[in-house]
């Protein structure tokens, strides 16, 4: 007999990601190849900060396996077409591949956000999700780091 709960469990949740990976290095001959610092998640941020020091962009990621991941890319309204987005990119390629190793880098975007932008920095569309959310498209993009 089991009881299904749904309640949200930090610890559960971290026993369960523990309990996967471990699952997962045992089954991947490519993870297990892995095991050591180049298995483990790490965070990689870029921060652009104005003359005041207030946030005019950003990006936050990990990396892992030989990846780069891109979680979030902003950068404020009015720096848009000033290349800030492309700098800050730039250097979290830069950063995963020089001091970290990594071959690749990951991302997703929505239609109405940046597609194009990622496209013309080298990345290409490995995925696409119609309807998600519903009436929205969202793009896979992968790059070869260097």
């Amino acid at each position: 007999m089991f009881r299904i709960e749904t309640e949200v469990d930090k610890d559960r949740q971290a026993l369960l990601t523990r309990r996967l990976r471990d699952t997962n290095t045992e089954r991947s001959p490519v993870l297990r190849a892995l095991r050591g610092p180049a298995e483990r998640e790490v965070p990689l941020h870029v921060w652009a900060l104005d003359d005041a020091g207030e946030l005019a962009g950003g990006l936050t990621g990990r990396t892992w396996a030989g990846w780069l991941h891109v979680d979030l890319l902003w950068v404020s309204g009015a720096l848009r077409t000033a290349g800030l987005g492309t700098l800050l990119l730039t250097r979290a390629e830069e950063l995963a591949r020089s001091e970290r190793g990594c071959g690749w880098a990951r991302l997703e975007t929505w239609d109405f956000q940046a597609p194009d932008f990622y496209r013309g920095r080298g990345y290409e569309v490995v995925g696409v999700v119609p309807d998600y959310p519903p009436g929205v498209t969202e793009f896979t993009l992968t790059k070869r780091l260097g």
